[in-house]
């Protein structure tokens, strides 16, 4: 299933011929596949599938939509051996990016095949038992993550909720409140069927799941600024108790982790199963799925060598200083620890630096989604990482429910939620109330989620982006341009303004 097609405004269409009618031996049609439980199994799989693809080949470079929510920030440098050592991920980073830029492009297109997808699954798959009733529903929860994703990055998008004849591949975006719409809808139909984690085996842990569909819903409403909505949302998850913090925040993004208390969405790598570095050659032009962007974001090769467990990687992702200064002034010393090294540090630890100045480098090092040989194997690591994406974690709801509720004026309610998250890190309570209770929520999302693709939308949805990042310029890099591809393919799309 991983050969579908997707949407004709991703890939376009480019011949239709009398051929495309030939039958084929040894295929299922649509109309014969999605029949037996199986079927339905394997097409709900190809959906989480793409969650996977984060080392994508598109256009030139590499491609992962992580990089994308994550360079835009002020968390992070973009690294590399220069400014031409993937120059897609510098233009990010500096705001200098265009509508031909090929991360952006992968982003798009990467969660419209995971909606086509799902589009598959539930227009074709018949709800006639319990198993086929659950699989739909999670491909309606994944369908609103990836609608969000969309919605939250380019704002109005095309909403393709069936398969398209090719008359119908030149769609329009429509508003974004129409997207928000549809995310409710399927994410308030998915929680109400799906199970709750604890039925699940360990083995589908990573599967949708109630609490995962409530969370985007609640994300959603949170984003359109429905407050009260998104507080009650939130609390239902938060008093399901299915969730929970890990005790210790260095657990949190170790192997031990993966899937542990506080996981409410992640893509799953193993570091068994990979790409040959060698016998295969290089997987250029592949959507390969191996996670080798823990490879990408490891100290330079060359300039650091190894510690801790760290293997050298190809520098791109330093963390900055502004973000060890906000960890500094806030006397976060457990979360700092987990997220980021000083220079100093990784030599006291035992490393080796050659005193040159990488690219980009401001003096830091990564430890969250750090190139630990601990989650690799031992033959060609770089394109066999096992390290998971947390999507969604427990302290980013109890953070979204303290900012609900906050701004529906519960402060008290805001303070509990935050100060669970502080708590954990040895941090003390919270009091404040009014403006500063808001900016204690925002110093805390900077902190807990750091380097995990956040800060960027945070900064924007707050209206805090202009002062906060470098070149970002007001009413244009609110949202990611259209990509220039997709404007060829399909003449009724728009582009975002300034681009």
């Amino acid at each position: 299933l991983k050969g579908l097609g997707a949407l004709a405004i991703v890939i376009g269409c480019y011949a239709c011929t009398d051929f495309l009618d030939v039958e084929v031996n040894n295929q299922l049609s649509v109309d014969e596949f999605y029949k037996t439980d199986e079927d339905a199994g394997q097409a709900t799989m190809a959906i989480y599938d793409i969650l996977q693809w984060h080392q994508n080949q598109w256009g030139s470079g590499w491609s992962s939509p992580y990089l994308v929510k994550t360079l835009p920030s002020d968390e992070s440098q973009a690294g590399g051996a220069n400014a031409g050592d993937q120059p897609n991920y510098v233009a990010i980073d500096r705001m200098t990016f265009d509508a031909t830029n090929a991360p952006i492009e992968a982003t798009w297109a990467v969660n419209y095949y995971g909606i086509y997808r799902a589009n598959l699954v539930i227009n074709n798959v018949e709800a006639d038992n319990d198993f086929k009733t659950r699989l739909i529903n999670e491909a309606k929860a994944l369908r609103a993550y990836y609608y969000l994703e969309l919605v939250t990055l380019f704002g109005d998008v095309p909403l393709i909720l069936d398969e398209l004849a090719p008359s119908e591949y030149n769609q329009v975006r429509v508003p974004a409140t129409q997207i928000y719409a549809q995310i409710e809808a399927d994410a308030s139909a998915a929680a109400a069927v799906l199970p709750t984690k604890s039925t699940y085996s360990s083995a589908d842990k990573f599967r949708m799941t109630k609490g995962t569909a409530q969370t985007i819903l609640g994300k959603a409403q949170l984003y359109q600024e429905k407050w009260s909505e998104a507080a009650e949302t939130f609390a239902e998850i938060i008093n399901s108790g299915e969730y929970d913090l890990e005790p210790e925040f260095k657990n949190v993004f170790a192997e031990a982790g993966e899937l542990g208390v506080e996981s409410v969405m992640e893509a799953v790598y193993i570091e068994t199963a990979g790409y040959d570095w060698g016998a295969n050659g290089y997987p250029w032009g592949a959507r390969a799925e191996s996670n080798m962007h823990i490879q990408l974001m490891g100290a330079r090769e060359g300039a650091f060598s190894g510690v801790d467990s760290l293997n050298n990687g190809w520098g791109f992702n330093y963390p900055s200083e502004k973000l060890w200064n906000a960890f500094v002034d806030a006397g976060d010393v457990v979360r700092r620890s987990e997220t980021m090294m000083s220079e100093q540090e990784f030599i006291d630890a035992g490393g080796e630096y050659d005193g040159s100045e990488p690219f980009d480098y401001q003096g830091f090092l990564r430890r969250k989604y750090g190139a630990y040989s601990t989650e690799t194997n031992d033959g060609v690591f770089q394109l066999n990482y096992g390290t998971n994406w947390r999507l969604i974690r427990y302290s980013d709801i109890l953070l979204m429910a303290a900012e609900a509720n906050h701004k529906a004026g519960n402060d008290m309610a805001a303070q509990t939620e935050l100060n669970k998250v502080r708590s954990r890190v040895g941090l003390a309570d919270v009091t404040a109330t009014g403006s500063d209770l808001m900016n204690a929520i925002v110093l805390e999302r900077q902190l807990e989620l750091a380097l995990e693709g956040f800060r960027y939308i945070d900064l924007v949805r707050w209206g805090m982006a202009a002062d906060q990042l470098d070149n970002f310029q007001t009413g244009k890099h609110e949202l990611l341009p259209v990509p220039q591809n997709e404007l060829l393919r399909a003449s009724n799309l728009t582009q975002n303004p300034g681009y």
